[in-house]
Formats: C-alpha cells, sequence, structure tokens
C-alpha cells in the first residue's frame, strides 16, 4: 500500500509537464473563443485524443496510481488551462467514474471505451443524476426504471438535467428509482447504449461560466434497455434492496445509494479542478501586480496586494493537500471516516471562487474586460461551488459524517 507523499515521483512529473504544455500550448490559446462559441470544441478533444490524453488508457494509468495523485494532478494542469475546455475533456470522466464505481468487470470493459471512441473518431460520456425537482435532494428523484421480466428489459421514463454531455453523448449513465418506497436507497445506475429509442436532449443550457462544456436537459421516454445494462447486475440490486428493506423496518445502517457513490469518488478530483482554476488566476494576477506600475512602482510593491498574493497562494496550497489527502485515502482503501472527500471538494471550491475575485480586483478595470482571462476564471469558478454537491450540502455531509448521524 502507498504511503501518502507530497513529492511526485518522475514518471509523474513527466506526466504532469506533458499535460502543463499541452494546457499552455492547446487548451489556453483556444479558451476565449470557445467561451464565446459556447459549443463542445471538438477539435481540442480530438487533439487530445491523437496525444494520447483524452483516451480509456490514460485515465486507466491516472485512476489506478498507487498513491491516488494521477487524476488529481493531471485535472488541475488542464484545469488549468481552461475550466470549459477542461471539463470537455474530463467530463466523460465522471460517467466512467459512475461505471467503475457500481459496474461489474464485464460491464467496465464493455462500456467504458464506448464513452471515449478513438483518435479518430472521438466520443463522450454523460452521467445523469440530476432532476429539475431533485438537486441536492435525491430522495425527490422521479425518473423510474421498471423492470420487464418477460423480454429481460429496463424501461426507463422521466427527464434529467445539467447532464454534462448530455444529450451529444455515446453513452449515458443514469441514475433511476427502482423502489420508490426506499427513497435514495432505492435507486440504481443504469446504460444506455448509443442510439437507443427513447432517450432525447431537451433545453440546452446558456450558462454563466465553463461554457465551452455542453450542458443539457436529457428525456427519456420509454427507453428500453437490456438487462445486463443494469449496473452490478439484478442479483446484486435484489440483494441491495432487501438489505435496505430490512435496514428500514429495523432502523439499522444506511445503504449508500448508487448517485452517492459516484459523487463520494469523484469529489476530490472537482477539488483538483477548483485548484487548477484558482492557480491559473492567481499566476495571472501575480504577474500583471510584478509588472503593472501605478505611483511610479509594481503594484506589488503594495502592502494591500502584496498581502492578497500571499494568501491566495496560501490557500492553493493548502486546497491542493486536502484534495491530495483525499485522492491518496480513496486510492488506497481508506474510508473518509471525517467526510475528508466533502472537505477537499468544499474547501477547494471556496478557495477558487475567493481567489478568482481577488486577481479580478487585483487587475482593476482590467480584470473586468474578456480582454484578459481572470473575468472568465471568475465566471468559470462559481460552478465548483453548486455542482456535485454545493458547498452547504458539502458542509452537512461533513457534520453529520462528524456527529455520526445518517446523510440521507
Amino acid at each position: 500500500m502507498a504511503e501518502f507523499t507530497m513529492e511526485l515521483n518522475d514518471e509523474q512529473k513527466e506526466v504532469r509537464d506533458w499535460l502543463h504544455g499541452f494546457a499552455a500550448e492547446v487548451i489556453r490559446p483556444a479558451a476565449a473563443e470557445w467561451d464565446e462559441r459556447e459549443e463542445t470544441p471538438w477539435p481540442i478533444i480530438q487533439e487530445a485524443a491523437k496525444l494520447g490524453i483524452y483516451s480509456l488508457d490514460f485515465y486507466a494509468q491516472q485512476f489506478f496510481d498507487p498513491t491516488g495523485l494521477g487524476i488529481p494532478m493531471a485535472t488541475e494542469e488542464i484545469f488549468w488551462g481552461d475550466a470549459g475546455i477542461g471539463l470537455s475533456i474530463m467530463g466523460t470522466g465522471l460517467a466512467a467514474v459512475g461505471v467503475l464505481a457500481n459496474g461489474t468487470e464485464e460491464q467496465i470493459g464493455t462500456w467504458i471505451p464506448q464513452m471515449y471512441g478513438d483518435a479518430n473518431d472521438v466520443k463522450v460520456a454523460a452521467f445523469c443524476s440530476s432532476e429539475p425537482d431533485a438537486g441536492s435532494d435525491v430522495a425527490a428523484m422521479r425518473t423510474r426504471a421498471v423492470y420487464d421480466e418477460a423480454k429481460d428489459e429496463w424501461v426507463l421514463n422521466g427527464t434529467k438535467t445539467w447532464a454534462t454531455n448530455g444529450g451529444i453523448a455515446n453513452v449515458h449513465v443514469v441514475v433511476a428509482v427502482v423502489d420508490p418506497d426506499l427513497g435514495s436507497k432505492g435507486h440504481a445506475s443504469f446504460i444506455v447504449p448509443p442510439a437507443t429509442p427513447g432517450l432525447s436532449q431537451g433545453q440546452k443550457f446558456k450558462k454563466h461560466g465553463i461554457r465551452a462544456s455542453h450542458t443539457a436537459e436529457v428525456v427519456l421516454e420509454d427507453v428500453r434497455i437490456p438487462g445486463h445494462c443494469l449496473l452490478g447486475g439484478k442479483d446484486k440490486l435484489d440483494e441491495r434492496l432487501a438489505r435496505a428493506r430490512e435496514r428500514a423496518r429495523s432502523g439499522g445502517e444506511r445503504v449508500k445509494n448508487a448517485a452517492m457513490a459516484t459523487f463520494e469518488a469523484s469529489r476530490p478530483a472537482v477539488g483538483a479542478m477548483a485548484v487548477g482554476t484558482a492557480r491559473a488566476a492567481y499566476e495571472e494576477a501575480l504577474e500583471y501586480a510584478r509588472t503593472r506600475t501605478q505611483f511610479g512602482r509594481p503594484i506589488i510593491d503594495n502592502q494591500g496586494v502584496a498581502f492578497q498574493l500571499a494568501d491566495m497562494r496560501t490557500q492553493i496550497d493548502a486546497a491542493r493537500l486536502l484534495v491530495w489527502r483525499a485522492s491518496w485515502m480513496a486510492s488506497t482503501g481508506r474510508k473518509f471516516e471525517s467526510a475528508e472527500g466533502s472537505m477537499s471538494k468544499l474547501y477547494a471550491s471556496e478557495v477558487a471562487k475567493k481567489v478568482t475575485a481577488q486577481a479580478v480586483q487585483i487587475l482593476g478595470g482590467n480584470g473586468f474586460t474578456r480582454e484578459y482571462p481572470v473575468e472568465r476564471m471568475h465566471r468559470d469558478a462559481a460552478i465548483y461551488t453548486i455542482f456535485e454537491g454545493t458547498s452547504e450540502i458539502q458542509r452537512l455531509v461533513i457534520a453529520r459524517t462528524l456527529s455520526g448521524m445518517p446523510i440521507r
């Protein structure tokens, strides 16, 4: 079992520098254009695929890094380039985590390759959990999955919202209710294969930030999928539901639902996204403060600016350490006894919002224009305290974990 370390090994440093080069040379120059276009940057994704960055092999290599630092290190560098393009490149990973967290080995081997495609025909995937009336309140989910035993098929009906790559994805991973009496314990995850009849894209959202990432509703109308598309299989689901019913009767321990298992595994990665954006804004502000002169001297000579930059760097480093700790814990099989995954996501996302706002302030009027990237970074950072569990939900998870109370 890997010991925790704050020092990247030579191989990790090589990958980090390679990704940083891609972010600096390919992502950064294209960021403003795709933000304005509000379209999926397919040429950038394809370039990433040609280099092996957008691929199952690369994702698996980083995911199974024994130190746990592969994914957060890679994510930080990509999002240092740009958050919108970064999410277009890395967004498929959430669906992949959904399969890894809940699927069988056969399902993992079958579906994750189809999420990425190849360098000549890139694909994306979507994880569909949130609904118009069920975001943080997963127990309010209404999308239903009903088993047709005669045909060994599941029939899905409902509407999902806020789905990254929703409607344009090759593979959709959908969380649905199979037993409404069990609330959030009666959920399961399903694969909706490519070109399945009944699945369509609803509204595409025009967003405040991360505008190069496609976000839309996914509508499911009598979507029929084979029985083997239930992640984990029917036997495992039946056993889990039986345990949930028994515990509900006896008032025993909670049973983790399918969406929570995915979010729990992905929260440190979201923290890494936030660290990347915060670091990018800090570096822009630092360079500006060094070169911008007022009253005959660089503005970094002013204590008010210098102290802000000192706090920004300190908070970014602290956020990264929380992310790395949670990633290492997850990789080495340690339980989040104090909700360390939520801690990392909470702190890093709040730091990103604060640091990007400070960067805009340091650049003054220039920071408020689209001629400088901190304006875009500030808009992008707003999402980190919202998606995959708001900051308020993270605090609730942390508090309930510390107190021993159940997380509903």
